[in-house]
């Protein structure tokens, strides 16, 4: 048995499974305390309402620094006044956080920052600095990424995006629908949002080729003055159709494995090549139900077997 104060006992509660089995397997007493050593740093690792007393020039120094930045820019702070989420706006009035994890030294020693960026956020900061720096920074950072998300909300508001269902402002990829179970997945990149995104067809090659062919003749087109969806428009000379468009025309079609749309928030993304059938399948669906057949044939992580519906031959990758 293991008999211990009533904090070791606090911080042990949720592992006591896992201490019953190194107890039943441990040879002896010495390999056990060094068991128990590393069950205690993951348990204290994963302990987020241990509280550690700060000095009083932490709270002092915090209290000053967030009535000088102003409440009415503060979201949230736990009670332990460790935890600080600042809010801000950008110019197009898009909401944003800034989340603050300060540790007892602030402020010698800056707060690590989370923020649902594409981009990683370094503070620059020294002893002297204060949360107004840090939000002056973070100001700072969502102009410089306001053409990125320019491009990304007139996407998400002018076509139907199969994935992500509901982005983040982290997320740097798109895959938008085309029509007749044929989707594009596009990839910004935040450093240069006006540029040529990596492009990639989803659907059946009998209607993916030409757009890609497109695509690849009409480069030179690419004008960065003009915005990323119409870029995208002029170069595949297509317009993309709206939801409602699609939704009335049988576009978003279950999977014909699985006869489910979603599959762990992924839509159908492969298609029969043959002009015929052309029922969409998921890929972790299609690769299962290829794998099962005795006449499929395996080539590194790629299979051949036959399509479920038509017999053509289709081929599908294993998902990393």
């Amino acid at each position: 048995r293991v008999e211990c104060s009533w904090s070791l006992k606090k911080i042990l509660h949720g592992y006591r499974h896992i201490l019953k089995q190194r107890l039943h397997s441990c040879p002896d007493l010495v390999s056990f305390m060094v068991e128990l050593k590393t069950v205690l740093e993951i348990a204290l690792k994963n302990t987020q309402d241990l509280h550690i007393p700060r000095p009083p020039e932490y709270y002092s120094c915090l209290v000053r620094d967030l009535e000088t930045l102003g409440w009415n820019k503060v979201a949230y702070v736990d009670t332990g006044l460790t935890t600080v989420k600042l809010k801000a706006e950008d110019s197009c009035g898009r909401q944003h956080l800034v989340t603050l994890k300060l540790n007892a030294k602030y402020p010698t020693e800056p707060p690590d920052c989370l923020v649902d960026f594409p981009i990683q956020f370094a503070v620059s900061w020294m002893p002297q600095n204060s949360l107004i720096d840090i939000y002056n920074q973070f100001l700072a950072a969502l102009e410089s990424l306001k053409e990125f998300w320019d491009a990304l909300d007139e996407i998400d508001g002018k076509t139907w995006v199969l994935e992500p269902e509901n982005p983040t402002r982290s997320a740097t990829t798109r895959r938008i629908a085309i029509g007749n179970n044929v989707s594009v997945n596009v990839e910004v990149d935040p450093h240069h949002p006006n540029m040529l995104p990596e492009c990639y067809f989803l659907g059946a090659d009998h209607v993916v080729t030409p757009l890609r062919t497109k695509l690849n003749n009409n480069m030179h087109l690419w004008d960065p003055e003009i915005s990323l969806l119409q870029n995208l428009k002029d170069l595949l000379e297509i317009d993309f159709p709206s939801r409602a468009v699609l939704e009335k025309s049988g576009f978003a079609k279950d999977c014909g494995i699985c006869y489910a749309y979603c599959l762990h928030g992924s839509a159908p993304d492969q298609v029969c090549d043959d002009p015929r059938c052309g029922q969409p399948f998921h890929q972790a669906c299609l690769y299962e139900w290829l794998q099962g057949l005795p006449t499929s044939r395996q080539s590194f992580n790629i299979i051949f077997g036959e399509c479920p519906y038509c017999n053509k031959v289709r081929k599908s990758k294993e998902q990393a």
